[in-house]
């Protein structure tokens, strides 16, 4: 059974599906090309300028948030394919084959979001990967390309926590997000490992966001980490619950949670990398 004729079947079943599935009917229909291993991912970055030529304004609904999520796919499979072909940047041996695989996932990702938007999807645009010249050694310097990839990396996290308002009413593209947003975050996790590996200035990376500077490659990226030293959570201060106060600092308990970045924020982050 196709994906139409899955489709179809549950509206029988339910006549108010398709509504509640999308507000918007080309959405509905780019929707039936989901597959079974959505990954819409690793970071819904948005090129500032060149998102607000296409709609004037942060994405509003479903296919606003597509786009703002393939904009940054964009963003990331360009950089992890520079990256891989790039001589004596990366490794041989295991970091090379981990560079390989999280380009191969965000090239993907691109893919998916354009067959999913169709004559929707907004087109690639220029990249200055040195933010520029801030990071004019990104594709030299195996430690800068590392760090730059965490800061591309937690920012999608981030920013696709910001999105999930806009997408609750949509079963269909709020799980393909999550799981999305799932494989963004084991990229993260996984980057911060391979930093600590290098020893050095990042011999002491955790694979979790600590604080509002956990970059270690200067203030140019700190609005990535804005906002996650919060200690309160729904009203409560973590770090005077029980069993939190006195056993964890206040950096510990932090970690703990990590907090969602609104689409102006990472339009203000986006618009170091666009050319």
């Amino acid at each position: 059974m196709n994906l139409f004729n899955i489709f179809d079947s549950i509206t029988q079943v339910d006549p108010e599906f398709n509504e509640r599935v999308s507000p918007r009917r080309d959405a509905i229909r780019n929707m039936m090309s989901f597959g079974k291993k959505v990954s819409m991912a690793a970071v819904p970055f948005v090129l500032s300028d060149l998102f607000k030529r296409a709609y004037g304004q942060t994405p509003t609904d479903v296919n606003g948030v597509l786009n703002y999520a393939l904009t940054l796919e964009y963003l990331e499979a360009e950089y992890y394919t520079i990256g891989a072909s790039t001589g004596g940047l990366v490794p041989s041996g295991p970091a090379a084959g981990a560079i390989a695989t999280i380009r191969d996932h965000e090239n993907a990702h691109v893919a998916f979001l354009k067959s999913v938007l169709g004559a929707a999807a907004v087109a690639k645009p220029n990249f200055d990967f040195t933010a520029g010249g801030a990071f004019a050694d990104v594709f030299s310097n195996y430690d800068t390309f590392l760090a730059l990839a965490q800061a591309f990396e937690d920012t999608g996290v981030r920013a696709y926590k910001g999105q999930a308002g806009i997408l609750k009413g949509n079963r269909v593209v709020l799980t393909a997000a999550l799981q999305i947003h799932s494989v963004e975050a084991r990229h993260a996790s996984h980057i911060r490992q391979m930093r600590r590996a290098r020893g050095g200035a990042a011999a002491n990376q955790k694979p979790w966001i600590t604080g509002a500077n956990d970059s270690g490659i200067g203030a140019a990226v700190d609005p990535v980490y804005a906002g996650e030293d919060l200690k309160v959570q729904a009203g409560v201060d973590i770090t005077t619950l029980n069993g939190v106060s006195g056993r964890l600092s206040e950096a510990a308990a932090t970690q703990s949670f990590d907090e969602p970045l609104t689409a102006p924020a990472v339009l203000d982050i986006a618009k170091l990398f666009i050319r």
